[in-house]
This record gives C-alpha cells, sequence and structure tokens, in this order.
C-alpha cells in the first residue's frame, strides 16, 4: 500500500521524531486507504489567526442574491493538490514495517488543513478574478438570472482553479439549475430548506459514520 502512495508522490521516507499511529482499512467497496490518527499533534499544534468563513454568514449571503439558477463547483481531494513545505513535513512521520515515512501533500485532518486550504483556494480565485460566488473551504456557488449566464460564471472558475493546479471532475459540478445543495442546504430561489433525505432521519437512529473525525484516509486504489 505505501509503495503506491510512494511513487505517487504522496508520502517519502524520512527520519523525525515524530511519529503517528496508522493502520489500513478496507473499504465496503473493496478500496484500501491508509488511516493516521493526528489527535495528539493537533494538541500541540499552535493556533492560526485565519479562519475559515461563518457558514451562517454565508448562507445568509446567499439568500439575500434570491437567484433563479444556480451552479456549485467542489474540488476533488484538494489537500493533494497542496504540497507540504520541506520544513514542515517530518511532524507528520509514521512508520509501516519498521520504515519511517512522511507525507508530502496537506493531511485532511490536520488541525489547521481546512484553513490553509480555503485560503489557498480563495487565493487563487482571486488572482484569476473570478465573478461573483461564494466559497467555503473547497465548495463554491455560482448564481444569475439565466442558465448561460450561471454556465459561463461557473467555467471561468473552473479554468481559475485547474490553472491553479486543482483537480476538478466532472461529477462535482452540480448546474445549472433552479433548485441545488449548498452548504448542507437546498436553495431555490434565494430560499433555503433542509433536504428531505436530511429530514426524514429518525431521531433515535445512530449514523453510521466513516471513522473519527481525527483519522486520515488515504484512497490506495483497488
Amino acid at each position: 500500500m505505501i509503495c503506491d502512495l510512494e511513487s505517487q508522490g504522496m508520502v517519502s521516507k524520512t527520519h523525525s521524531r515524530f511519529n503517528s499511529p496508522i493502520w489500513p482499512v478496507r473499504k465496503s467497496e473493496g478500496e484500501q486507504r491508509l488511516t493516521e490518527d493526528y489527535r495528539a499533534l493537533n494538541e500541540v499544534t499552535l493556533p492560526l489567526s485565519a479562519a475559515v468563513p461563518d457558514m451562517l454568514e454565508l448562507q445568509s449571503k446567499l439568500e439575500s442574491k434570491a437567484e433563479k439558477w444556480y451552479a456549485t463547483i467542489d474540488i476533488a481531494n484538494p489537500f493533494f493538490s497542496i504540497p507540504l513545505a520541506e520544513e514542515c513535513r517530518p511532524q507528520f512521520a509514521f512508520t509501516w514495517r519498521g520504515v519511517q515515512y512522511t507525507l508530502n501533500r496537506l493531511p485532511q485532518v490536520w488541525k489547521h488543513s481546512p484553513t490553509i486550504r480555503h485560503g489557498l483556494i480563495q487565493a487563487a480565485l482571486e488572482k484569476g478574478d473570478a465573478l461573483e460566488h461564494l466559497q467555503y473551504i473547497n465548495d463554491i456557488i455560482v448564481w444569475g438570472n439565466t442558465a448561460g449566464e450561471v454556465f459561463d460564471k461557473g467555467e471561468k472558475i473552473i479554468q481559475i482553479l485547474l490553472k491553479a493546479s486543482f483537480a476538478i471532475k466532472k461529477s462535482k459540478v452540480k448546474g445549472p439549475a433552479r433548485e441545488i445543495q449548498f452548504l448542507g442546504m437546498k436553495w431555490q430561489d434565494g430560499w433555503r430548506q433542509i433536504p428531505t433525505d436530511v429530514m426524514n432521519v429518525q431521531p433515535d437512529c445512530e449514523p453510521s459514520l466513516p471513522g473519527h473525525p481525527q483519522e486520515e484516509h488515504f484512497p490506495l486504489g483497488p
């Protein structure tokens, strides 16, 4: 498994005083993932002054637009698009079969990863003069009065992100549509409502979680 990640440039051999626990996990669809636990590292990581936007504030802004058409873009595996600085890599080290490795890309559940990711995507969009949009980390929404207007806005943002080396999958682009989901809400004509599939969840049902919130998952292929 590690050989696959090493050949992709995601990890490399190292010698470090840091060492986080890892274990392989086979998902239900047969795909194997390497899971890394960053709880101890997160506890000693100093805070950052920057922060991601407030979700409720973004929802209020989107409500004020009251447009008829929407499109959303969800950047695929954005963490793997962001290289770690050489001097930062040792703290993400782990040991596999007696050999120590470290990550070369931004880990998904490290304490500051969402903030860094949001800032880099935001900087790329600003540099590319992206048209009016809202962004929450790697989720982006555009709006307009016509489907054509929304398509053009979305296409320009996609090209800006591709130029900045972020990956975009067609399956992660939704719309243009009169009704769309964004930030956990369904949007139509500037109004938001909780999606039906969420409202129908029984309160006494225990949801099935994919793993501990501080675990790192790396896709390793079939």
